[in-house]
């Protein structure tokens, strides 16, 4: 017999029970005699496993009582699945904590998930790792295998991305930057300046890097379907005008450089967003990107004009 928390008493027919091997011919002993003798060594007063485990169990229940050992608490698991329901394995993707972490998931983000996978209080989805400790008990872990669902841990990434501090950001994402053959900057203050900016707009820290490649390198391409709309003859003159504006402004922050827009936008009978879309096609190489007067107080004057000017000579060419 065997007392799970989960399952409860478990009944096991002695005849079920072969006349296992404790030690092999070579001297090693076996997986059932090891884990007994490891967990009374380690003083361990759970088990706690898969559910793939119970059938183990009895044998291990024998050998505590033939040693006199004090039998531990039982819980056996129900094991993770794919979307598929069929056991969680490498066909589903990345299933090892070093993949996840080298995908860019912050240790928060993995733990929280997998406290969640069976295991639930109330409604809450985001757990502190002092929360869990505080409110995680076996009562609560369902009975039921539970799916692996890669887009609610993308969600949860996401979350608590955005939760990070930025100075704590910047330092994790530093390895993502040289793993995407950029150079890391050793101004760490930039970065966490650059990591606020987004945090918004990526699941993961490898994510961050792609979206704001632009803050490491210029671009020598341009996005082609916008590039057709924006890099015209009239573009350029555009350009031309933003950036000698900009060559006069002293006070090269995000709420100056978004009044300078207004009003050259206002000069130009133009929507302050045409005028912001093509000037951040010029500096990031697409139209998508943080708060454009945002990227370029980052970018800073000098890099910002490089590249309007870059922009431009591309339009000249038909680059």
């Amino acid at each position: 017999m065997v007392q799970d928390l989960l399952h409860g008493p478990v009944a096991f027919a002695h005849a079920q029970l072969d006349d296992w091997i404790l030690v092999r011919t070579d001297g090693v002993p076996t997986y059932n005699f090891c884990v007994v003798v490891d967990d009374v060594t380690m003083a361990i007063t759970h088990v706690i496993r898969g559910d793939d485990h119970l059938s183990n169990t009895p044998k291990q229940v024998l050998c505590y009582a033939a040693l006199g050992y004090p039998l531990p608490e039982f819980a056996h698991i129900p094991m993770i699945m794919g979307a598929d329901r069929g056991r969680l394995s490498k066909r589903h993707g990345a299933t090892s904590v070093q993949a996840f972490r080298d995908a860019g998931i912050l240790p928060e983000a993995m733990v929280n998930y997998l406290a969640r996978l069976g295991w639930s209080h109330g409604d809450q989805e985001v757990f502190s790792r002092a929360e869990l400790i505080e409110h995680f008990d076996l009562k609560h872990v369902g009975s039921s295998a539970a799916v692996f669902d890669p887009a609610k841990l993308g969600w949860l990434s996401q979350l608590w991305l955005k939760q990070t501090p930025p100075a704590r950001l910047a330092e994790a994402l530093v390895p993502f930057i040289a793993r995407a053959g950029l150079r890391p900057t050793a101004d760490r203050e930039w970065l966490a300046r650059v990591a606020d900016t987004l945090k918004e707009r990526a699941k993961t820290l490898a994510e961050m890097v792609e979206v704001g490649r632009f803050y490491f390198e210029a671009p020598t391409r341009w996005d082609p379907q916008a590039a057709k709309k924006f890099f015209t003859r009239q573009g350029r003159e555009r350009l031309a005008l933003l950036a000698k504006r900009l060559s006069a402004e002293a006070d090269f922050d995000a709420e100056h450089l978004e009044l300078l827009f207004r009003g050259l936008a206002a000069d130009l009978s133009l929507e302050l967003v045409d005028l912001a879309q093509l000037a951040r096609l010029a500096v990031t190489g697409g139209t998508a990107s943080p708060p454009i007067f945002q990227v370029l107080a980052l970018l800073g004057k000098g890099e910002t004009l490089a590249r309007l000017e870059a922009a431009q000579a591309a339009i000249r060419t038909g680059a």
